[in-house]
């Protein structure tokens, strides 16, 4: 049976280039980092060439990337590190209703705490507006934290200008830029004082990840011991994925993501003209190029996504880290979908490693898919 894997934004395959340059990692270079003998300068140089790679990838400077367990863990340490060396100026962060899990349930952590969080809409498209940004500022707002691009339907937010609403109010800027990265221009001179990334995103390593700080920005780490990453976040370096990090951005190809958004398109056309009563979620120009997100009318979702999987298609009813809930996607409720048409959804998400063929055989499963579960549907 053919096998196609279409759920690149929940993890990707890791490169083998990859796998080659962690290998040594493992076993040659094992020292520790922060050990003065050549094992331990070896390991050093390893993660040093990394943060170069990743820095210059955002223009920044390797110093301000700070690397972490993975996006999550970037995510919590920009909103609390910041919410928390900034509560003496004002207590009232600034968030979207469309952003992942590891930001949300922050920001509600932080309203436990005694912060006031504000989120703000999106429009059908997924897409926040700077002047509502600007309407939501007050005296007390410490941190602006909005997505670079959304995970579940691939909308690509305007960071420049939201970043321009907040450096003008000399407020902290924070975007998860987790998805964005590597697939869509990104440059921190745009005014970010803060970003996420993670490696397993773009076909490198698990349990890895960063998060830039500008410099002169004062965060509280949320977890100390040792002088490691500039005594923002303690711990021994995990040297071979940080090395694998480096070595995924390293040779992250643009001509790659062409080849993507033009199956992505076909994929998007395809499904379309095949199946009637689907809906496209998301804008259709200012997406991401590897997502699309489908409603089929009169389908459960999970249904559909089982049904999918015995026939070697891989894909998901939205974001990884929310699947086990069973709720309706926050996202899609979020640009105006109702609870039922949301359950009838699925992402699709490309990545390098697929082809014209792997979308032929899609097209030609799922439109008998969906007429069969409809058949059975009490919709």
């Amino acid at each position: 049976m053919k096998k196609v894997y279409l759920d690149n934004a929940a993890t990707t395959p890791q490169d083998p280039e990859v796998v080659e340059a962690m290998l040594p990692y493992f076993k040659e270079h094992f020292g520790n980092p922060s050990s003065i003998h050549a094992f331990g300068q070896k390991a050093k140089e390893g993660i040093d060439k990394a943060r170069k790679i990743i820095a210059k990838k955002i223009k920044a400077n390797p110093d301000e990337i700070i690397f972490t367990s993975g996006g999550t863990e970037a995510n919590n340490l920009a909103l609390k590190g910041i919410a928390h060396t900034q509560k003496a100026k004002g207590n009232h962060i600034i968030t979207s209703q469309i952003e992942h899990h590891s930001v949300l349930n922050t920001a509600r952590q932080l309203e436990k705490e005694g912060f006031k969080v504000t989120y703000l809409k999106v429009d059908k498209e997924g897409l926040v507006d700077p002047k509502e940004l600007e309407k939501a500022i007050t005296k007390e707002t410490i941190l602006v934290s909005v997505m670079a691009a959304n995970n579940e339907i691939g909308t690509i937010e305007p960071t420049r200008e939201l970043a321009k609403v907040a450096r003008s109010h000399k407020i902290y800027f924070h975007t998860d830029a987790v998805q964005a990265f590597c697939k869509i221009p990104f440059d921190v001179g745009w005014g970010i004082d803060l970003a996420s990334f993670s490696a397993h995103k773009i076909h490198g390593p698990k349990g890895i990840g960063a998060l830039y700080i500008k410099r002169g920005t004062k965060i509280q780490p949320r977890q100390v011991g040792g002088h490691q990453e500039f005594e923002k976040r303690a711990g021994t370096e995990n040297v071979p994925a940080i090395v694998g990090f480096g070595k995924a951005v390293e040779i992250y190809n643009v001509d790659e993501l062409r080849k993507i958004a033009e199956l992505r398109d076909k994929l998007i056309e395809g499904v379309i003209n095949k199946i009637p009563k689907v809906k496209l979620n998301g804008p259709k120009e200012k997406r991401l190029p590897n997502i699309a997100n489908f409603s089929f009318l009169g389908v459960e979702g999970e249904a559909l996504l089982m049904e999918l999987d015995s026939k070697g298609i891989a894909c998901s009813t939205g974001s990884a880290c929310a699947a086990p809930t069973l709720e309706p996607s926050h996202v899609l409720q979020a640009i105006g979908i109702t609870a039922i048409v949301a359950h009838s959804s699925l992402r699709m998400s490309l990545g390098k490693e697929n082809s014209e063929e792997d979308i032929d055989y899609v097209l030609e499963i799922l439109p008998q898919a969906v007429k069969n579960l409809r058949k059975i549907s009490p919709f």
